[in-house]
């Protein structure tokens, strides 16, 4: 069974670093056979957001971001928090 991430990106203008950070994660995991959803964060709001289902089926949490998250959603799931210019930079 492939492993399950699911991720938030989000800045606070939602421009670029925001798209290109789900984008890099969504690359690597892809590349590495994992299953991944990424639910975007910023000025128009939450995009593609995670359902409680796919919350709850998920091995891993990545939070990348340069705002402050609500993390209320992923009590007792592992979360690995960073910001979006470094999942840019090593999202692997």
């Amino acid at each position: 069974m492939n492993k399950r991430i699911i991720a938030i990106t989000a800045c606070p203008t939602v421009v670029a670093h925001t798209f290109m950070a789900a984008e890099a994660l969504t690359v690597a995991a892809t590349k590495q056979g994992y299953w991944v959803k990424v639910e975007t964060h910023g000025s128009v709001g939450a995009k593609n957001e995670l359902t409680t289902a796919e919350i709850a089926s998920a091995d891993v949490v990545i939070i990348a971001a340069d705002i402050d998250v609500d993390l209320s959603r992923f009590t007792d799931k592992r979360l690995y928090c960073t910001s979006t210019g470094a999942a840019l930079k090593k999202p692997a």
